[in-house]
């Protein structure tokens, strides 16, 4: 309780784009991600007809990559099935 406000109880909290459910667990967080990073190699796929080695490794660095490490000091991932 909190003055004179009563606190509810939820299953999962969502705080600068981290997931967190009631049990501090991250696969929600991680397929999120997955599926972002998924979205951005489909719309590359779908747009470049030249994939040449050099782009593709350019726009992974600077598309792919950044929505698969954001906050993941705060998602750290510790199960194999989100590695």
């Amino acid at each position: 309780m909190l003055g004179t406000s009563t606190l509810c109880t939820v299953d999962e909290e969502r705080d600068l784009g981290v997931i967190i459910d009631k049990t501090l667990k991250s696969s929600k967080q991680c397929a999120k991600a997955a599926g972002a990073a998924n979205a951005v190699l489909g719309m590359i796929k779908l747009t470049f007809l030249c994939k040449s080695k050099e782009l593709i490794l350019q726009l992974h660095k600077s598309l792919i990559r950044p929505k698969l490490e954001y906050c993941i000091q705060a998602w750290r991932l510790y199960f194999k099935k989100n590695i």
